[in-house]
């Protein structure tokens, strides 16, 4: 079993930068994927950036060139840095990963103003 804890989330002006953690309860490394998904009030849940179990990291278009996934491994977290935000990024972020099983943080709401 694994847990997954967002924090990092808040409101920002458009323009503006945050950074999102999600911290895993055991090593990173025995997760075969993780990634970050939001959600937008009704709207469906989107992929936003990942890394897969050989280490290539993937963006959604929209997030392209403003969003960075990393990991840090001694502290079990990863990481997304969001740059030059938009209204639209506003959501919901939620932490993904697959352990035989798929795990679901409980989200952090992330809010952009114009």
């Amino acid at each position: 079993q694994v847990q997954l804890v967002e924090s990092g989330g808040g409101l920002v002006q458009a323009g503006g930068s945050l950074r999102l953690s999600c911290a895993a309860s055991r090593s990173i490394f025995t997760i075969n994927t993780m990634g970050w998904y939001r959600q937008a009030p009704g709207k469906q849940r989107e992929f936003v950036a990942g890394i897969t179990s050989t280490g290539i990291t993937n963006y959604a278009d929209s997030v392209k060139g403003r969003f960075t996934f990393s990991r840090d491994s001694a502290k079990n977290t990863v990481y997304l840095q969001m740059n030059s935000l938009k209204p639209e990024d506003t959501a919901v972020y939620y932490c993904h990963g697959v352990a035989g099983l798929g795990y679901w943080g409980q989200g952090t709401q992330v809010t952009v103003s114009s």
